[in-house]
């Protein structure tokens, strides 16, 4: 599959030779859905917590007789059906909400996410991604003549003037090949790739 390689113009200057597995993949949505709630998933922590019964600050004693007052029978305050009581089933710390992903079905999951992504020409490659200087308006003035708004860029190399200058645009993440995760590749519009970056996730993925 060729890719359309642009210049810092945004204009096409010629075709990067990319693997059809990656980037010409069948879009799988269930395959994608499952990917990508598995991810999600794995990034919770289980730091919720809910007090029982037996947690809340409640007295122990019957809060009235048992026969005799006319209203339903109660032995404690802390009974999950009083305001204030304890939670039936409560969350605990340690939850876990991981859930297991083959390695092949992460790398087909990723490559149909590409692939759809190059189909909706929301996949765009650049020879590089670099600055002179770590300043943001540098970043800016390429990202405005690459004719982009908001974009994810994947990158071979991720040097130190490149994570400075792009720290102030919120509408940017810049990461290292490896870096790249199906949600990241899902909410951004345009997803920028370097030349070499490509060469790396046929070698991760392909």
């Amino acid at each position: 599959m060729e890719l359309k390689l642009l210049n810092d113009k945004g204009e096409a200057a010629s075709t990067v030779s990319a693997s059809d597995a990656l980037f010409a993949r069948d879009f799988n949505e269930a395959l994608v859905h499952q990917v990508v709630v598995a991810y999600q998933a794995n990034a919770r922590l289980g730091n919720r917590k809910q007090k029982g019964r037996s947690e809340v600050a409640k007295s122990t004693h019957k809060p009235w007789r048992q026969k005799g007052t006319g209203r339903a029978r109660a032995g404690m305050a802390s009974s999950p059906l009083w305001r204030g009581g304890g939670k039936t089933f409560p969350n605990t710390p340690d939850e876990n909400f991981s859930q297991k992903v083959n390695r092949k079905m992460y790398r087909a999951g990723m490559a149909s996410i590409l692939s759809q992504l190059a189909r909706e020409d929301r996949l765009v490659v650049v020879e590089n991604f670099s600055v002179e200087a770590p300043k943001t308006r540098l970043v800016a003035e390429k990202l405005k003549g690459l004719g982009v708004d908001s974009a994810l860029v994947i990158t071979d190399d991720l040097d130190e003037n490149i994570v400075l200058a792009c720290r102030n645009l919120p509408r940017l993440l810049v990461v290292e090949v490896h870096e790249a995760d199906p949600v990241s590749l899902i909410r951004f519009p345009k997803v920028l790739v370097t030349r070499n970056a490509v060469a790396k996730m046929e070698e991760m993925l392909g």
